[in-house]
């Protein structure tokens, strides 16, 4: 309040006490890999499948569109895409193509797609000349048709000789990506810019079909340590259950061989439909698993863990794997035991797992996946909420109000059914003098979030005192 001298009326607003907590956004994708179109090596945010359409139709090959594909049908969540294919670079050249023009409808189509400088000859000394002989339908997808008038006659075979981008180029690195000499960040690390531009971050990071090579799966897991979020691996295709399970142990021959909290192994491939050839394709587990994670987060919260939930467009898996919820001999129950999450194909096809690649090797509930994940929701969300009060004077009140707005979160989580209990105070063991003397103001808080049934066990026992009740019965009657 001004001391000046005021003669009238005057209003101070106080604005002190506790301070709501915002909880981050849980069931954001991050996916890094290859698309028809689309930004280059930028990270991209989408709500929707019209925010999909930029990155192309889902073509053989590129990655992105596919699991863009499986996200939309999860129906939930938001999407950061980085598209690590250059235009420039990762493209192939062919020549002396045969195409057959369609006798009734004039139309063909190319052995690839996305293409660019596209030239139609007879194969001697003829060059048809586009826009007056023959249209480019679509490039993405490779289609052309003769024109009306033209010199290209209904029925006939011409030769093509073209560029299209060809996904069979990036490598590893490209995935992994880097920062250059001027600051830009490519692939992986470009995820680092997503607070900066969007203020939120990625909490589920994939890269289908690149995921099974150790470089990106680590890769993967180090971006998932900054970002507070967890990685999808999966298995190399043509994988068995054996080697699956040899492969979480130093001698194993696949990327399996890790103990980290921050990723999830993810094993076999899925079956599902391919609009291509109209038949079946393999598909990656992962971009199954982060849609299954997203819409699980919205509908349960993201304390539910993601086992038991159905898979929407899975048509089979690579492998059958056996199992049965009260089968304890079955490879689904042996490849859990290794901590990694597999199918349950049963009444409909499901995920089955609960924990991080940290388990066997460790035993705290942190290891469980919907604990790790509550735990990095509830840290971040305390520390968000938190920055308002850097730098304000540490004083009896403000101390008092940082803790209360702690306290008010977890009795809010607790209402919600996030956690069963949580307590924040304040220790003056790790407040001493000389540490508030130089700003430093330490607060503790403890919570627990409820760990998934993952064991339902039921005793059971014949009661032959039933018996005796019957035989009572019937002589009274």
């Amino acid at each position: 309040m001004s001391v000046a001298y005021h003669h009238g009326i005057e209003t101070v607003e106080d604005l002190s006490g506790p301070r709501p907590v915002r909880t981050v956004k849980s069931a954001v994708i991050g996916i890094v890999g290859t698309a028809p179109a689309g930004t280059f090596n930028e990270p991209v945010r989408l709500y929707s499948e019209q925010d999909a359409a930029q990155f192309g139709p889902d073509l053989p090959g590129f990655t992105i569109p596919q699991a863009l594909k499986r996200w939309a049908e999860g129906g939930a969540g938001t999407v950061i895409v980085i598209n690590v294919l250059d235009p420039e670079t990762h493209v192939d050249a062919v020549a002396d193509e045969d195409v057959t023009f369609n006798a009734v409808t004039g139309r063909a189509k190319l052995a690839h797609g996305a293409i660019s400088d596209l030239v139609l000859t007879d194969g001697a000394d003829v060059t048809y000349v586009l826009n007056t002989d023959y249209e480019i339908l679509d490039a993405l997808k490779g289609e052309i048709r003769a024109l009306p008038g033209g010199a290209i006659a209904l029925g006939s075979t011409k030769v093509a000789d073209y560029n299209h981008l060809d996904p069979s180029q990036v490598l590893a690195a490209d995935i992994i990506g880097e920062i250059d000499i001027d600051g830009n960040r490519s692939g992986i690390e470009a995820f680092r810019l997503c607070q900066t531009l969007f203020k939120f971050k990625p909490k589920i990071l994939i890269a289908p079909g690149y995921s099974s090579q150790n470089s990106v799966r680590a890769a993967l897991d180090t971006m998932a340590q900054k970002l507070r979020g967890v990685a999808l691996a999966d298995a190399p295709a043509g994988t068995t259950v054996t080697q699956a399970i040899a492969g979480r142990g130093a001698a194993g021959a696949i990327n399996f061989n890790t103990n980290s909290g921050r990723t999830v192994l993810l094993y076999p491939h899925i079956k599902a439909f391919d609009p291509s050839t109209g038949g079946e394709r393999l598909e990656p587990y992962s971009q199954h698993f982060a849609s299954v994670i997203c819409r699980t987060d919205l509908a349960r919260g993201f304390w539910k863990s993601p086992s038991n939930e159905p898979i929407p467009s899975a048509l089979g898996l690579e492998f059958p794997i056996t199992g049965s919820p009260n089968e304890v001999d079955s490879e689904a129950n042996a490849l859990n035991e290794v901590g990694i999450t597999t199918i349950m194909n049963e009444d409909g096809i499901l995920t089955w797992g609960n924990r991080t690649a940290a388990w066997p090797s460790e035993t705290h509930p942190i290891n469980f996946l919907s604990v790790r994940r509550t735990a990095d929701m509830i840290e971040e969300s305390i520390e968000l909420a938190q920055r308002q009060f850097v730098d304000e004077p540490g004083s009896p009140a403000m101390i008092t109000t940082v803790q209360e707005t702690v306290a008010a979160y977890l009795r809010l989580l607790v209402q919600r059914g996030a956690i069963l209990d949580g307590r924040v105070w304040w220790d003056p063991a790790e407040n001493p003098p000389e540490q508030l003397a130089l700003g430093n103001y330490t607060w503790c808080y403890d919570f627990m979030p409820p760990t998934p049934m993952e064991r339902i066990t039921n005793k059971a026992r014949i009661n032959m005192g039933y018996l005796a009740q019957l035989s009572e019965q019937m002589a009274s009657a």
